[in-house]
């Protein structure tokens, strides 16, 4: 596995999360010493259990702990080079960044135009429209809908958020569960989505996900988080042939619960 998060940054990182911890209601520690990187251009899979910290991870980078009275008091996030920790979320996303929450977090109320609209909100640009026929080429079935987003299926509602976040012009993304609620074949689509927005945009993105399969396939890096630490990280093909994975994760048999009594998570000192 990979000593790329132990060692000095990687100046050709587009995000470094170094030892961050997190606090809830100044007494819940959340996350303790997390650390990641994830290089420009790559799509890199956050995986683990329900309740591990990932999700918190993500509000960390993108500065939305705030609404839940959560806080980064340790340790330090830099975007492109820059200080982001404990940033307001506009400045982060003005800055490049910008967050698919769990459960797409559409605004039911307003039309998919409406929508993706406010997708661009910090670009003080008016004309958008160059802007909305991308999002219609990559999602086509959006073009189609044209009344309320709170009518629209589950896959069409993932569709509108990543939709619009595109809208922002972001140079990296942050996916929450982009599978959640949604059939295998919709989970295809999603992911072959995914997949050609990072080809063809080049758009770097940190993915959190429960399918790890699908997650792994898709990314060229992982980390495994396990109550608020990372506990294993390495190249997609690492993990996915790595048997302490396969039968935890990947839908092997096996009786396994924890990393935490592996040898390689007791000699990775560098997480604790």
């Amino acid at each position: 596995m990979s000593e790329a998060a132990s060692s000095a940054p990687d100046p050709a990182s587009m995000l470094t999360v170094n030892n961050i911890e997190v606090v809830y209601n100044d007494v819940i520690l959340v996350l303790r010493g997390v650390s990641l990187e994830v290089p420009e251009g790559q799509i890199v899979t956050l995986l683990g259990p329900n309740g591990a910290g990932k999700s918190t991870t993500l509000k960390a980078i993108s500065g939305l702990l705030k609404t839940e009275d959560g806080e980064v008091t340790g340790g330090d996030i830099r975007f492109l080079g820059e200080e982001i920790r404990n940033a307001d979320p506009e400045r982060i996303v003005r800055k490049g960044i910008f967050q698919v929450m769990e459960g797409r977090r559409i605004v039911a109320d307003m039309t998919v135009l409406e929508n993706l609209r406010l997708g661009a909100f910090t670009r003080n640009k008016r004309d958008v429209s160059d802007d909305i026929d991308q999002v219609f080429r990559y999602f086509p079935r959006l073009r189609e809908r044209t009344g309320l987003a709170g009518y629209l299926s589950g896959g069409e509602q993932q569709m509108l958020a990543i939709g619009r976040a595109l809208m922002a012009r972001p140079k990296m993304i942050l996916l929450d569960e982009p599978s959640m609620g949604l059939s295998p074949l919709l989970v295809q689509e999603v992911f072959g989505i995914i997949r050609s927005l990072n080809e063809d945009l080049g758009i770097t993105m940190l993915l959190v996900e429960q399918n790890a399969n699908m997650a792994l396939k898709c990314a060229s890096y992982g980390y495994i988080m396990e109550s608020g630490k990372i506990v294993l990280d390495g190249t997609r093909d690492q993990l996915l042939n790595n048997e302490d994975v396969k039968e935890f994760y990947l839908g092997s048999a096996g009786e396994r619960k924890s990393f935490k009594n592996l040898k390689s998570y007791r000699r990775r000192k560098r997480w604790l």
